[in-house]
């Protein structure tokens, strides 16, 4: 395996003020505070920007999986959201995201890296970063939603990322969101 100055890193009750001090730094990220897949949308909006970040470090303190953190030197660099499918409540009722049977399944919903690091890797680094904490967390599978074209939904990774990283297409209803499926074990 390739040498990486990256430190990945799940994110729990003892590093959530770094997870917070990057939603802070980072406007667009801290917008969203990777919500928008777990709360259904009029939750979503309702909660607005601050409550968006107060839900997200609630689950951390509730011991809920939510993702991975990555480091560069002491400084958080970039995040992946990745956390079992069924906390994802705005996927479970998407209309255009079709529901693959399985259980224990993980789902890679967003990616975030600071302006100075795109480009370097880093984000196959957080993937398999995430899959590696699905899998000892108890996943079989881990799944996502690549970019399907156009301007909106580039941070949820595209199709050559996740083949690349040993992912394949799932077959999905025609309207559907494209799904990539890979299979995982510890």
């Amino acid at each position: 395996m390739e040498r990486t100055p990256y430190r990945c890193v799940p994110v729990t009750g003892h590093n959530l003020g770094d997870l917070e001090a990057f939603a802070r730094a980072y406007g667009k990220f801290g917008y969203c505070s990777c919500m928008r897949w777990r709360l259904p949308s009029s939750r979503f909006g309702e909660a607005g920007r601050g409550g968006r970040a107060a839900e997200l470090a609630g689950l951390v303190r509730a011991g809920t999986p939510v993702g991975v953190l990555a480091y560069l030197g002491p400084e958080v660099v970039g995040w992946c959201s990745v956390a079992p499918r069924e906390t994802h409540a705005a996927v479970l009722a998407s209309r255009t995201i079709q529901r693959i049977a399985g259980d224990e399944v993980w789902l890679v919903a967003c990616f975030f890296l600071v302006p100075r690091v795109r480009g370097t890797g880093l984000t196959r680094v957080l993937l398999d970063a995430a899959c590696e904490y699905a899998a000892r967390s108890g996943a079989r599978v881990v799944e996502a939603y690549p970019w399907p074209g156009g301007a909106s939904y580039r941070f949820m990774g595209t199709r050559e990322l996740y083949r690349a990283a040993g992912f394949a297409d799932v077959p999905v209803a025609e309207g559907c969101r494209p799904v990539v499926r890979r299979t995982v074990s510890w």
